[in-house]
């Protein structure tokens, strides 16, 4: 994912397996030409007719306004959200000037070009009209001290030749993991409803995401590499680090829940120094130079050294990945769990019978693309609750961009910013954009997952070297599936506490009715 925490359908209802095969395939084109974008990026209906309109709202007075403008962003009620609709109404506009964190010392200009609605929000994944070089964390880039002194993938725009290099090293880990995935995941997530089923019976409860991080990764470790991370020096303390390590990488972004007079100084004023982490992610990169052996060594067939191929490979495994995990499957059962009972028993009979007919009674590709529920809930969480909310480009030329109601002129140079909540409930192309409608993707609803857009791209494109859509995009769709179809085989209903942070709910299992049928 590309995400804090980072990585498929099209019109035809290819399986997530033969899209990531096929995006992998396609990479040996796209090679060629780093620059070729998507083309669905740039078929969002234009009108010509719509007026041109200044740019709504100002940065105001420099260093005091950012400051501002960031306490609004991260402690007034309401948060971030609110902080953008309230300038929406302001301006009657989706598009308009602001300042976005962590702004002074941090960051050396905070001002963007705000963009929140789905006709305009698609220009930030269109690599021929911006750029996206150090623009993962936005307005400031962490150090590189924090990723082996190399800038990772994430940072690098497409136009700079070790991007194509390092993606098609994500592609080629992707496809040597694929004959493991479905098995791997069986096996480790059968491990985690276990304990989870034992927790629920000793205490009335069960804290889900502690377990399920540490499943994550143990997965993760199989899957990319056939070995279990538990197993090594590493051992257990892995999601830990990682979380830790993320917070250096994103402090200045997020709010910990800290009293504002703590937080600011704390993460919103300095980095916070790279040598505090140095020895735990240390403890990482022994972990991924030692357990990714056959993708280092085919790192340099492609001309990126052993030592930075590795950390490009944390970085994909534990920022990307397991951090998108660590959001997504938490929020995931949120609104499954809010949904109720009827929805649970809808997807265990899908799950369990097309498993029967299709497969045999055993999982397959062919019986996964069959459950057309199950597939429409995946794509509605992502798009209801997005696990990367914040996109980044800057202008490479002066542009015209335009919103359901007006066009708006950029200069080159200026940056855009899109809060990706807003332009995946745009009223204006979704019914009832607040609700989680589990079949809002199925049958004809399938046209609407252009609008989906959580992977830094539309859902009907895929990753390629000339663009920055997420190489594990179609990973994450079907290990989320998996996540799904597994738990579903084994549990009819279930029942559980949610408390939403600024990176994921976290959930607590209060019932889990098994199989009854």
């Amino acid at each position: 994912m590309s995400s804090p925490l980072t990585s498929p359908i099209i019109s035809s209802p290819l399986s997530s397996a033969a899209r990531l095969t096929t995006a992998v395939r396609r990479t040996a084109v796209s090679a060629k030409d780093p620059s070729a974008t998507s083309s669905t990026v740039s078929d969002v209906d234009t009108t010509t007719d719509l007026p041109l309109r200044e740019i709504p709202g100002s940065y105001g007075i420099p260093f005091f306004q950012p400051i501002k403008d960031r306490l609004e962003y991260f402690y007034a009620d309401g948060g971030r959200v609110a902080y953008f609709r309230s300038r929406v109404e302001k301006f009657q506009s989706t598009v308009f000037r602001a300042n976005m964190p962590p702004g002074p010392f941090i960051a050396s200009d905070p001002k963007v070009i705000v963009l929140l609605d789905a006709k305009s929000f698609p220009i930030l994944f269109d690599v021929s009209k911006v750029e996206k070089k150090d623009l993962f964390t936005g307005t400031y880039m962490p150090s590189t001290k924090l990723t082996g002194g190399y800038r990772i993938l994430s940072y690098l725009d497409p136009s700079e030749p070790r991007h194509a290099q390092l993606k098609n090293l994500l592609f080629f880990m992707l496809k040597s993991s694929a004959p493991r995935i479905i098995p791997k995941f069986q096996e480790t997530y059968t491990e985690l409803f276990e304990s989870l089923d034992i927790d629920l019976a000793k205490n009335g409860k069960a804290a889900f995401n502690d377990i399920a991080e540490q499943a994550a990764f143990r997965f993760l470790g199989r899957a990319y590499f056939d070995v279990n991370p538990e197993e090594t020096k590493l051992g257990t303390g892995a999601p830990k680090l990682i979380t830790l390590w993320v917070l250096f990488n994103l402090g200045p972004q997020v709010s910990i829940g800290l009293p504002w007079f703590l937080e600011e100084p704390l993460l919103h004023f300095f980095k916070l120094p790279s040598f505090l982490i140095k020895s735990s992610y240390q403890k990482l990169y022994d972990f991924f130079i030692s357990a990714a052996t056959p993708i280092l060594e085919h790192a340099e067939t492609l001309g990126v050294p052993k030592e930075e191929a590795a950390h490009n490979i944390l970085f994909a495994v534990c920022f990307n990945t397991f951090g998108g995990i660590k959001i997504l499957f938490p929020n995931t059962l949120k609104w499954i769990a809010l949904a109720g009972k009827d929805l649970h028993l809808k997807l265990a009979e899908e799950v369990r019978g097309v498993i029967k007919t299709v497969g045999e009674g055993q999982l397959t590709m062919a019986a996964i693309e069959q459950m057309p529920l199950l597939k429409s809930v995946v794509y509605e969480s992502l798009r209801i609750d997005p696990p990367v909310p914040l996109q980044y480009a800057k202008a490479k030329q002066d542009l015209t961009i335009e919103s359901h109601d007006a066009r708006f002129n950029v200069k080159k140079g200026e940056m855009l910013f899109g809060f990706q909540p807003f332009a995946t409930k745009d009223p204006k192309i979704f019914d009832r954009p607040e609700e989680f409608v589990p079949d809002r993707f199925v049958g004809d609803g399938e046209e609407l997952l252009k609008y989906v857009a959580w992977s830094n791209g539309p859902e009907t494109e895929d990753p390629t070297v000339g663009n920055k859509q997420c190489a594990g995009k179609n990973f994450v769709v079907l290990i989320t599936r998996l996540f799904l179809i597994e738990f579903f085989r084994r549990y009819d209903s279930f029942e559980a506490e949610a408390v939403d942070s600024g990176l994921g709910a976290t959930i607590t299992l209060t019932s889990l009715t098994k199989a009854s049928f």
